[in-house]
């Protein structure tokens, strides 16, 4: 007799859960969007991200040709006041140490694994501390210089 095995639920969308698909994707013509993502990846020319994290709501599709970056971050709010502090010896990051400077102006540092400037994009891990980012995916076309540190 063949034995059933029960179906696993899916795996809920806690706060928990969520706070690892938090992002701010900004795009090219400088519009913001915040929300969370399940299905971003670099490959893909369309993510879906649910507004604000509401999950009950209809996800808005994100075109990855239109991105300066998605942001991965702890929190929505960020502190706007707060001035970026790159300082690798007080953060944690694996891979090669990194200045971006982006077309807009906007400069990151951190730590990438991953680039090639031929490639779409990368990833990078912020050398900061107490930042609200977590992880940056970068698009190599909204990037105006790299610098190795």
């Amino acid at each position: 007799m063949p034995v059933k095995t029960p179906i696993a639920p899916a795996p809920s969308r806690t706060a928990a859960a969520k706070s690892d698909r938090m992002v701010v994707v900004r795009k090219l013509d400088g519009t913001i969007l915040k929300g969370t993502t399940y299905d971003f990846a670099p490959a893909k020319p369309v993510f879906h991200v649910y507004r604000d994290g509401d999950e009950t709501s209809t996800a808005v599709a994100v075109r990855v040709d239109q991105l300066k970056a998605v942001f991965y971050v702890k929190s929505y709010k960020g502190r706007a006041e707060r001035q970026d502090e790159y300082d690798f010896a007080r953060a944690s990051g694996h891979g090669r140490k990194m200045a971006v400077q982006f077309s807009d102006g906007e400069t990151i540092a951190g730590w990438t694994m991953g680039y090639n400037r031929e490639a779409r994009g990368f990833f990078m891990i912020p050398a900061e501390a107490e930042g609200n980012n977590a992880r940056v995916y970068i698009l190599n076309a909204a990037v105006q210089s790299v610098t190795w540190l």
